[in-house]
């Protein structure tokens, strides 16, 4: 069965692009606002989210606004001596490679000298893009490859002004945490950006008392309930006894993890939770 190719935006050009100054990023910026979609079909959309899903850029985008990115990326095809990027360039695109191979040329002594390849995997273009500055590298296709393309608003709206609002949220959160505190500034943007996301349905399992400790937690969304076992009445029944509740913006599991010591207590999610949690090595 034939994919019905996607065309893409009339203002997409294959050719060089004249020099544009970077849109000022606004940390109130709506990322759902003119929210723009390019169809694709099921099997465009598989290959789409498999091309993506070890991308680094996208991991601190939560399920609503992956969607929102996949939505706006559309196919682009290539074929071999095609310069998808040129050296100088301003960014119009970041792209995603789904198959094909392409070469990665840098300006070393005056002359273009390949640094890299990209074996039908892995992206590129983000930098021009953040930071607004001519494009580092050429990039050659060395044989026809599929790409998926996002452009420069959008990326910049769904990208960066998330990942910068997430950021200064968790530094937040992190600067809170007595065992952080002594961080630097750099150290706690790191763990920040190190933060995996995870989610339990309510009644789910967070900890367990006597574990060993892998990873703390910050609760992104939700509420959580702390028990431990009834070994301190008279009847010591050994039954889990609620202590405390948690909610939005609290943090749990840090003492064990610092100590190395066993969890001290089992957390359960109350109703549908959504966390950030880092391990050891991250601290």
């Amino acid at each position: 069965m034939l994919v019905r190719d996607y065309v893409p935006p009339a203002n997409f050009s294959k050719g060089r692009r004249a020099s544009v100054s970077a849109e000022p990023l606004s940390m109130e910026d709506d990322i759902t606002h003119d929210r723009v979609i390019h169809p694709k079909t099921d099997e465009q959309r598989k290959r789409l989210q498999g091309a993506v899903k070890d991308i680094l850029i996208f991991k601190s985008l939560d399920q609503e606004q992956r969607e929102y990115v996949l939505d706006a990326m559309f196919e682009k095809k290539v074929q071999n001596g095609d310069r998808v990027i040129e050296l100088g360039d301003s960014g119009d695109y970041f792209y995603v490679v789904d198959s094909g191979k392409l070469d990665c040329y840098i300006l070393i002594g005056g002359e273009e000298k390949k640094v890299a390849t990209y074996d039908n995997t892995g992206a590129f273009g983000e930098l021009a893009l953040m930071y607004g500055t001519p494009r580092a590298a050429t990039i050659v296709a060395t044989e026809e490859c599929i790409l998926w393309a996002l452009d420069r608003t959008t990326f910049r709206q769904l990208v960066l002004v998330t990942t910068m609002k997430k950021r200064e949220m968790y530094e937040k959160f992190l600067n809170d945490i007595p065992m952080l505190q002594e961080l630097e500034s750099y150290e706690r943007m790191n763990l920040s950006d190190a933060l995996v996301t995870t989610k339990y349905k309510s009644g789910d399992a967070i900890i367990k008392q006597g574990e060993e400790a892998e990873a703390f937690f910050i609760i992104e969304k939700g509420t959580c309930v702390v028990k431990v076992k009834d070994t301190f009445s008279s009847q010591h029944t050994n039954e889990e006894v609620e202590v405390s509740q948690l909610n939005s913006g609290e943090y749990f599991g840090e003492l064990a993890l610092l100590q190395q010591k066993p969890r001290a207590a089992s957390v359960y999610a109350l109703t549908d939770v959504r966390l950030r949690s880092s391990g050891y090595q991250s601290i």
